[in-house]
């Protein structure tokens, strides 16, 4: 006969817990580069009880967030759809999806986020080529076609909204190029989503990635991600697997295609968010919510001006979501951001890389995007400016 030992259960020791309360967080006016303070309706669409991923009801949400992400982007590409993750998730899945190692890559360099696409690029063992501009400037289609010519590179891969420095980089006749030279258009486009005119479809893009936090005014955690059929075709005729499972788009489109097979337990309030976020912005149409963020942009540059303050990037290229501010001469940038914190509940971004003390990051995006946002903060910029 087996004796079966009852089994101890060691003591578990909480004494070196604090005592916690109730979660509370202040609400602060966010007008950084990202997060933006999330739409009351698309904070009300998420907090409700999650049904599961393969429910019916969700999947007709899924159709629904495709669609309302092609138009939000101008594109019919059947391939387009939320990655579970923030914007460097879905930025990552562009990189995974299209390069296998060897690929040949150029990369246009003039902000931030063009060298992360280098450093991923590199992680998945592409042949990387550069193009570069100062922070702030942008790439001239001249200069593109420079580069093409010289690299020969498979993907071309561009920041549309440059969040480090609030540049808008033209795409004119770049998708042209790339036809011309075979190559696929890789763009970010994550601070333009939602705020400043995107056309994948006329630009000729091939793969384009974005965020949930900024023009869309939902909180992160859910961003888009699209491919086109000459991108899709690179993928199918891959000879190796997409080095990333979680972000392999050719398991994710069975999932969020025909077959819907399970792939990952989705972010299933995520999606209710963005969803509701998508569905206010088709609510508000392309052209008035662009024509919104132009007009409050340009509101704060003028109050801008009439303070005595520049912006570092010229006019015809700046982002009506982003305004990159040039930190005048003896002020220390860091004690601004943190007394406008502390004074007014009020966040500004600092500069990044190359930038990093030079300028303020001022975002005018998706709900945030109100000329009476402007007016309190130029009017709390003007007293902090006077104590500092």
């Amino acid at each position: 006969m087996t004796t079966t030992l009852p089994l101890k259960t060691p003591a578990i020791d909480n004494t070196h817990l604090s005592p916690l309360s109730k979660l509370d967080i202040p609400s602060r006016l966010l007008l950084g580069p990202g997060p933006s303070n999330a739409d009351p309706t698309v904070l009300a669409a998420m907090d409700r009880q999650p049904i599961g991923h393969l429910d019916s009801a969700y999947l007709s949400l899924m159709d629904e967030v495709q669609e309302l992400l092609r138009y939000a982007w101008q594109t019919d590409n059947r391939l387009t759809l939320p990655v579970s993750g923030t914007g460097s998730a879905a930025m990552e899945a562009t990189i995974a999806n299209a390069i296998e190692p060897g690929d040949k890559i150029l990369i246009g360099l003039n902000g931030y986020f063009g060298h992360r696409l280098v450093d991923m690029a590199s992680r998945y063992g592409a042949d990387i080529s550069t193009i570069s501009r100062s922070w702030g400037e942008v790439f001239t289609l001249a200069e593109l076609r420079s580069a093409m010519e010289t690299h020969r590179p498979q993907v071309l891969a561009l920041v549309h909204a440059e969040t480090s420095t609030g540049a808008r980089q033209p795409l004119e006749g770049v998708g042209d190029l790339c036809r011309e030279f075979d190559c696929l258009l890789l763009l970010d486009t994550v601070t333009s989503l939602g705020g400043v005119p995107v056309f994948l479809d006329k630009w000729g893009v091939d793969l384009a990635y974005s965020c949930s936090q900024k023009g869309l005014s939902c909180p992160p955690g859910s961003s888009p991600f699209t491919m086109s059929d000459r991108a899709l075709d690179k993928l199918n005729n891959r000879q190796s697997k997409v080095a990333n499972w979680y972000l392999d788009m050719s398991l994710l489109s069975k999932y969020w295609g025909q077959s819907r097979t399970y792939h990952h337990t989705a972010p299933v309030n995520m999606t209710y968010a963005i969803r509701e976020a998508l569905r206010l912005l088709a609510e508000e149409g392309l052209a008035a919510r662009w024509a919104r963020h132009q007009e409050t942009a340009e509101y704060l540059w003028d109050g801008l001006e009439d303070m005595g303050l520049s912006c570092h990037v010229e006019r015809d290229y700046r982002l009506p979501t982003l305004t990159t501010v040039r930190v005048p001469a003896n002020v220390n940038a860091k004690a601004v951001t943190t007394k406008l914190i502390e004074d007014h509940n009020l966040e500004l971004g600092g500069g990044l890389g190359d930038l990093a003390g030079q300028v303020w990051r001022v975002g005018l995006m998706g709900y945030n995007a109100q000329k009476e946002n402007v007016d309190t903060f130029l009017s709390a910029l003007k007293q902090v400016l006077a104590q500092v």
